[in-house]
């Protein structure tokens, strides 16, 4: 066990994510509202 924690971790790749991911990710957050009526809330996509 000692072996496996003590070894160094290779550098991460950095990941980039694609503009079509971006775009919707954006879009999504824009269009989404919340809601609260009493106690409950409600999530609403606008499309």
């Amino acid at each position: 066990m000692a072996k496996i924690y003590s070894k160094k971790m290779r550098a991460a790749i950095p990941m980039k994510p694609k503009k079509e991911t971006i775009s919707f990710l954006l879009n999504y957050s824009k269009a989404l509202s919340f809601m609260q009526v009493g106690k409950q809330s409600f999530e609403l996509i606008a499309n």
